[in-house]
Parts: structure tokens; sequence; C-alpha cells
């Protein structure tokens, strides 16, 4: 994440910031403060402190990562060089305002479904942006959602594609059994109840309904069930999930709901950063 953030900094600032170089005295100290502009739940405080202080700025900070927030409160404080304030300004806020937008329609989420008195998980998924994943992942957990897997090494997941490559979900568990450590766990995408039960049968860890309405996730439930095989497997279910169906989806004895949307179709917080003069 340190070489990702120099490089938005080195990306932004080209050969150098001829505006403020051609303003702002090399030795002018000032003081900045970073201001909430929304109602929601801040995060990427941690990596902008981590960021200002690199370059010897001095910060107070009024609200931690997770903190909820609301109009005109004041974030955090900055002193020191003016110049390296303002080479900083646009990549620390463009972090903050993405990644408190993310934790704020997860905690929304989280809370929907919670208030409703079920207890699912919910997670994102690997649709995140490239080079941005990690601090995607991060705000996902800041907002109270569980983070899913960070990398194709994190765990076994058979999607689609590798079942139609491979022929089958039978053969597709069998080669994950073979040739993968015991410590990863297996997860599997399917579409069908049937594929399901076989999933359940050979020892899948995790089933991930796929694109299944509510009514097919319930039948497929309650014939795990009727199978004495629901209790050895998590039911996970993404495709097509978001804040307005959300509950329809809590509601139908799944343990996960992963969220592609929180990641891709989220607003960004509106943040800003203003000198004290």
């Amino acid at each position: 994440m340190e070489n990702i953030i120099k490089y938005m900094i080195d990306e932004d600032l080209g050969f150098s910031d001829i505006t403020t170089n051609a303003l702002i005295p090399h030795d002018k100290i000032a003081k900045a403060k970073i201001i909430s502009k929304d109602r929601g739940i801040i995060a990427g405080i941690n990596l902008a402190k981590s960021i200002f202080k690199e370059y010897g700025l001095e910060i107070t900070c009024f609200k931690e990562d997770g903190d909820e927030i609301n109009r005109k409160d004041i974030i955090m404080e900055i002193t020191g060089s003016a110049k390296d304030i303002l080479y900083l300004e646009r990549t620390v806020l463009n972090l903050m305002m993405r990644m408190s937008g993310i934790a704020t329609i997860t905690s929304k989420m989280k809370l929907k479904v919670q208030n409703n008195g079920v207890n699912v998980k919910i997670a994102g998924t690997r649709k995140t942006s490239p080079a941005l994943h990690k601090f995607d992942k991060m705000a996902i957990a800041i907002g109270g959602g569980d983070t899913h897997r960070f990398r194709l090494d994190d765990m076994v997941l058979i999607k689609d594609n590798h079942i139609a490559v491979v022929g089958s979900v039978s053969k597709a568990i069998e080669l994950a059994k073979e040739k993968c450590s015991f410590t990863k766990k297996i997860e599997i995408e399917v579409e069908t109840t049937e594929d399901a039960i076989i999933a359940a049968t050979l020892g899948a860890d995790i089933i991930m309904l796929d694109n299944m309405t509510p009514n097919n996730i319930k039948e497929t439930i309650a014939v795990l069930d009727r199978q004495d095989l629901r209790e050895n497997v998590f039911i996970e279910v993404s495709g097509g999930i978001n804040e307005n169906n959300i509950l329809e989806y809590a509601e139908s004895g799944v343990d996960i709901i992963s969220l592609g949307f929180i990641t891709h179709s989220f607003n960004s917080l509106d943040i800003s950063l203003t000198f004290d003069l």
C-alpha cells in the first residue's frame, strides 16, 4: 500500500506543482483542517495520518476510522509546510472520500439487516478498482463488513467459469481437495439446487448460491436441511443484491451476503481541506 500511495502522489505531482511553487514561499508554515461536507462513516484517517507524517507534518485527529460524521465536522488538523499540505491535499482527500463512501454504504447495509433482527454477514467481493483493491477492502472492514478474500491465493473459490472448463461441480471439488492444501477453505459457486446438494455432499465449506431468487434460496436450503447437509456448510448468496432487495435475501436463511455494489456503485463522501489564515 505504501508503494501505491507513493505512486499516487508522484502521479499527481508530476515534475512539480508549478502553481504552489510560484505562489507559496518555501518556508511558509500554515494550519489546515479537513472538514466533512457529508454525513456518513469516515474511513482513511489512519492512512491520511501516515501520509502527512511522512512529510513531517503535525496531525491532530478529532475523529477515528469508523466514526459517524456530520456536515461541518472537523476531522483533523494539519500543521506544517504549506507547500507540502498543498502537494498532498488531493491524493489524501481522494482516498478518504472513496473509502468513506464504501464504509458508509457497507455500514448502511449491515445496519439494515441487523435492525430487522437478522444475523447475516455482509461481505465485499473482488469487484474493486485495480490498485485500489486493498483500500476498498480496508474501507469495507471499517464499515463493519467482512472483506471476503483479498487475493486469489486466500482460498479456493470455484466459479462458473472454472466449472465450465473442468466439466462438472463434482470434478471441480475433487480436484480442489486433491491439489490444494487442507488449510484452504473450499467455496463453490452454484446456480441450481442439484449442484448445491452435490457440493455439500462432497464436503465444500461454503456454497455460493449465485443469481438465485430468495424463493429459490429458501427451497435449496430446505432441501439441504432435509438431507442433513445444511449444518456442515456456510451458505453465501450473491448476484444482483442491493439496498432495495437485501432484506429479502437476508431473511432467506443464508449466512453470508456478498455485495459487489458496495465497491462499484457507491457514492463518495464529500470531504474538503481548508486553511486557517
